[in-house]
């Protein structure tokens, strides 16, 4: 694994979820992503997620935002997320 900066990693093992996923090593389980910011881009989002009946994203099998060396491919998504927020708001107009 490359040198890990302090900004791409955060644990917050004091949380009554840590860690909320399985299949993560502990030690390289991040909490950055806690409310992952590819959650907008739906199906799109490159993770394993499912819908609920109701229609919400269920995300409790994807551990993608929590690996620690993800944090570069998850960054990298921002321009998407950034063009669904401006899809979203020219659409209220």
């Amino acid at each position: 694994m490359a040198e890990r900066k302090h900004f791409c990693f955060f644990q917050n093992k004091q949380c009554e979820f840590f860690p909320c996923h399985k299949n993560v090593p502990e030690e390289d389980f991040n909490c950055l992503f806690c409310y992952c910011p590819l959650y907008a881009l739906g199906k799109k989002c490159g993770g394993n997620c499912t819908y609920l009946p109701g229609g919400y994203k269920d995300c409790s099998n994807c551990t993608f935002p929590h690996v620690a060396d993800n944090y570069p491919r998850v960054i990298a998504r921002y321009e998407e997320i950034v063009e669904v927020v401006r899809k979203a708001d020219s659409e209220e107009k």
